[in-house]
């Protein structure tokens, strides 16, 4: 059955990204192992290879904000893991509204971006890579498990990951793995 899940590094304080949409610190994790993940430049740990090649593997569509498009530059035309992303956004851009585009533009909210990519996933996962549309996607309950890379450094100051929920979300932890600079955490949405 496809999960929709979110992942991302955070900070211990909670921050996803430093002043200036900063990540420096928090992806710092990515180059501090031994190991070379498989078809990127990353240089993380053995738990962590491990842990991110079964996660990729699993995913088959994502969901992302505008503003994350933005700030990632379209990821320069070649989305995170080769996979189709959905954008929720008022304005689609039209350069990257083509038929063989990696990208649709959803402009009905959350909840259709997320049966679209259900739809293209298949028997795989959703990862949503959005701040902002975890938060929405909670709201109306359509979010599986939570998966945070935790980062040890407290940045003080950027942007907070659970700043729009106001809600009470009960989560059960269900994996916990140490790496090199990181701990990863997965829990499911109860």
């Amino acid at each position: 059955m496809t999960k929709v899940i979110f992942n991302i590094s955070m900070s211990l304080d909670g921050y996803i990204e430093g002043l200036n949409h900063d990540v420096s610190q928090l992806h710092s994790w990515y180059f501090s192992g031994d190991i070379e993940l498989p078809g990127t430049s990353f240089r993380i740990s053995k738990a962590s290879v491990e842990l991110m090649t079964a996660a990729a593997a699993s995913i088959g569509a994502m969901v992302t904000g505008k503003k994350t498009f933005n700030i990632s530059d379209a990821w320069g035309g070649h989305p995170p893991l080769g996979v189709h992303h959905f954008v929720v956004t008022h304005n689609p851009i039209a350069e990257w509204q083509k038929d063989d585009s990696p990208f649709t533009f959803v402009t009905n909210g959350v909840k259709q971006a997320i049966e679209l990519a259900k739809a293209k996933a298949g028997q795989k996962n959703v990862c949503i890579s959005s701040a902002s549309v975890l938060q929405q996607a909670l709201k109306e309950n359509l979010v599986d498990e939570i998966h945070i890379d935790l980062v040890p450094v407290l940045l003080g100051n950027g942007t907070p990951l659970f700043a729009n929920t106001s809600e009470p979300t009960k989560l059960k932890l269900f994996r916990a793995v140490s790496g090199i600079g990181v701990v990863h955490l997965a829990f499911r949405v109860e």
